[in-house]
């Protein structure tokens, strides 16, 4: 039951990182990338602090104790990530980037072998394949053939970049993370990417302009439930079931994402609703328990 409420809230987690494909475009329109990340995490960061001190969580003495881990997490896994991401899709197809985030639970899988010495089981090594395969299948629109005609740009390098970070930010997640209450874990996490973030923007000599009706909604629903919930969700779904098992639920993001978009856009296809399918094959391959003979 442990193990199916942490299945429950990675996948909620997806959800939500789904979700951030549509609302981002309304947020973009009004805003640049590098202001977008950084109101994104500082409003996540002043949300997750006042949850945290409404549950009386006692937040200073782990500040005091692990606050060189929290800031190394946060520029991995909200800093760099979020740079790379935001400035590759300026570049990039949004075909292109699904692709090369795709293959994060494979490169997950293989540092943590490397790091954590996580040996993935043969359940796990069938399911990555199944659901890259339907992943492509997502983005490709059933006609696979596409994958030969996309071109590659400097906005895919830097996807690669993004890609390799959140993929480290797994593992360091799985390895670092400080003992105690994920909620005050992901506070302080996210609070150090949010001010790093926004230290960067105000450097930058970009303007910010107040976003309009539309990307005020868009971007208060994307800190909270693709950024306050969706992290604290990864965040114990990592320390609870490993690196490489939380990170194949990744693959469910572009499917999130593409039934998100019919309901502002076209309603998914028959082959891309076969290739959801076939993530959700390759997900429950993941997570099914295996089943043992029992002794005579």
């Amino acid at each position: 039951m442990a193990n199916a409420n942490t299945y429950l809230l990675v996948t909620t987690a997806a959800l939500f990182w789904g979700a951030n494909f549509v609302l981002g475009g309304f947020v973009l329109q009004d805003m640049t990338p590098l202001w977008a990340a950084a109101m994104r995490f500082v409003l996540g960061a002043a949300l997750m602090l006042a949850i945290a001190g409404f549950a009386r969580e006692p937040l200073f003495a782990p500040l005091r104790r692990h606050g060189a881990t929290y800031l190394m997490l946060g520029v991995v896994g909200i800093v760099a990530f979020n740079l790379f991401f935001f400035y590759a899709l300026r570049d990039t197809s949004a075909n292109n980037a699904a692709l090369i985030m795709a293959t994060n639970p494979l490169l997950t899988t293989l540092l943590a072998a490397l790091l954590l010495n996580e040996r993935p089981g043969l359940r796990h090594l069938v399911a990555l394949p199944v659901a890259l395969a339907g992943v492509a299948v997502v983005v490709t629109e059933g006609h696979l053939a596409n994958l030969l005609a996309l071109h590659f740009s400097v906005g895919d390098l830097l996807m690669l970049a993004a890609n390799l970070f959140w993929a480290l930010y797994n593992v360091f997640c799985r390895r670092y993370m400080p003992p105690g209450s994920p909620l005050v874990n992901t506070t302080w996490i996210m609070a150090a990417g949010g001010a790093v973030l926004l230290t960067i923007a105000l450097g930058s000599g970009e303007h910010l302009a107040w976003p309009h009706a539309k990307a005020e909604i868009s971007m208060a629903v994307m800190a909270v439930g693709g950024t306050v919930l969706a992290y604290l969700f990864w965040s114990m779904g990592i320390v609870r079931l490993g690196a490489a098992r939380t990170a194949i639920f990744l693959n469910l993001v572009p499917v999130f994402a593409m039934l998100l978009g019919a309901v502002v856009a076209a309603p998914p296809t028959a082959s891309q609703l076969a290739g959801g399918l076939l993530v959700l094959i390759g997900v429950s391959i993941s997570i099914l328990p295996s089943r043992r003979l029992a002794p005579a």
